[in-house]
C-alpha cells in the first residue's frame, strides 16, 4: 500500500514541475462544483504533505527571525518551495481554465459530470487503500461521511449579501471545504449563493473581491489543517474512512443526469438524480469520459505503487 511521505528528501527542479502539475489537477477541481481539489491531492499522494506543509507555516521561530531581518533563515524553516509549487498550480489552472469550464458547464453539463464521475469513483478504491486494517470503527466513520455530504449536497442554494464581511467568511469556509476530499468548495459557494459571484470574479479580474475571499481563504487553511494535520497522525485510519465516506457521498453531486424539479427566480433550487432517458450519441460520449477519468486514476495509482517498488525502505525513528 502507498504511503505518503510527509518529510521528503532534496528535490529537484523536475519534482518541483510535478508538484506544480499536481497542484493543476487540484485547481482544476476546485473550480468545479461538486469536485474537490482534496481529493485529487489524496488520488496524487501529496495530501498529507500538503496538511503538513500548511500546518509547518505557523512558525513563532520562523516570525522572530524575519522580524529581526533574517529573512533567509526564516525562509528555511519553512516548507515554502513546496507550497510555491503547488499553489502556482493550481492558480494557473484556476485563471486559465475558469472560462472554459463555466462554458462547459452551462453547454455540457452531463459530459464534464461524467469525466469527474470516472475521476472519484477510482479516487475511492485508491484512497481505501491508504486503510491499513477496516475495523469497526473505520466503517462506521466512513458511513458517518458518505450520509452527512449526501445530506449536505441535497441542501437548496440560499441567497445571501455580498458584503465584504460575508465574502471574508465564504472564503473562510470554501477553503476548509477544498481541502476535504469529497467535499467541493465551489459547492459550498453554491450552498451559500456566492459560486457564480466569485468565478465572475475571477473572469472579470475583480481583485479586490478576490483579495478579501482569499484573506478568508488563508485564515481558514492555516486554522484547518492543523486539525486535520493532528488527526489524521493519531487517528489516521478512522480520519481517512471518514474522508472516503465524504468522497462516496459526493457521488450524488456527480452523478450527470438530473431532473430539475424546483426553479425559483430562474435560478435551480432543486434537482434529482435520473437515468438517461435514451442511449445517444451524448450518453456514449459520456460512458466513454467516465471510464477515461476512472482510467487516469488507476494509471497513477499503479505508477506510484511501481516507484513506491523502486524506493528504498526508510526505517522510521520511534516515537517518543
Amino acid at each position: 500500500m502507498r504511503q505518503e511521505t510527509t518529510t521528503p528528501t532534496r528535490r529537484t527542479w523536475r519534482d518541483y514541475l510535478g508538484l506544480a502539475a499536481r497542484g493543476f489537477a487540484m485547481g482544476m477541481a476546485d473550480v468545479v462544483p461538486g469536485v474537490s481539489g482534496g481529493t485529487m491531492a489524496f488520488v496524487l499522494g501529496i495530501y498529507e504533505e500538503l496538511l503538513e506543509s500548511i500546518r509547518r507555516m505557523v512558525n513563532p521561530q520562523a516570525l522572530g527571525l524575519a522580524l529581526r531581518g533574517k529573512l533567509k533563515a526564516a525562509l528555511d524553516l519553512l516548507p515554502w518551495p513546496f507550497l510555491l509549487a503547488v499553489g502556482v498550480g493550481i492558480l494557473t489552472a484556476v485563471f486559465s481554465l475558469a472560462h472554459f469550464l463555466e462554458w462547459a458547464l452551462e453547454h455540457h453539463p452531463v459530459l464534464v459530470w461524467s469525466f469527474f464521475l470516472g475521476l472519484v469513483t477510482a479516487s475511492i478504491w485508491a484512497v481505501s487503500r491508504r486503510i491499513e486494517r477496516w475495523d469497526w470503527r473505520a466503517i462506521l466513520s466512513a458511513a458517518v461521511g458518505a450520509i452527512a455530504l449526501y445530506w449536505i449536497i441535497g441542501l437548496t442554494p440560499v441567497a445571501t449579501p455580498t458584503a465584504p464581511w460575508f465574502i471574508f467568511l465564504s472564503g473562510v469556509i470554501a477553503i476548509c471545504a477544498m481541502i476535504l476530499p469529497g467535499i467541493s468548495g465551489s459547492f459550498i459557494l453554491v450552498l451559500l449563493g456566492k459560486y457564480q459571484y466569485i468565478l465572475a470574479a475571477v473572469t472579470s479580474r475583480d481583485f479586490l473581491t478576490l483579495f478579501i475571499f482569499t484573506a478568508g481563504a488563508g485564515i481558514g487553511i492555516v486554522s484547518f489543517a492543523q486539525v486535520l494535520s493532528w488527526l489524521l497522525k493519531r487517528y489516521h485510519n478512522v480520519t481517512v474512512a471518514f474522508l472516503i465516506g465524504l468522497m462516496i457521498g459526493s457521488l450524488r453531486k456527480l452523478w450527470p443526469w438530473k431532473l430539475v424539479t424546483d426553479v425559483a427566480d430562474a435560478a435551480l433550487t432543486s434537482e434529482v438524480n435520473v437515468l438517461p432517458a435514451a442511449f445517444n450519441g451524448e450518453v456514449a460520449l459520456a460512458i466513454a469520459l467516465a471510464a477515461l477519468g476512472f482510467l487516469i486514476v488507476v494509471f497513477i495509482e499503479l505508477v506510484a505503487m511501481r516507484t513506491e517498488q523502486r524506493r528504498p525502505v526508510a526505517v522510521a525513528s520511534p516515537q517518543k
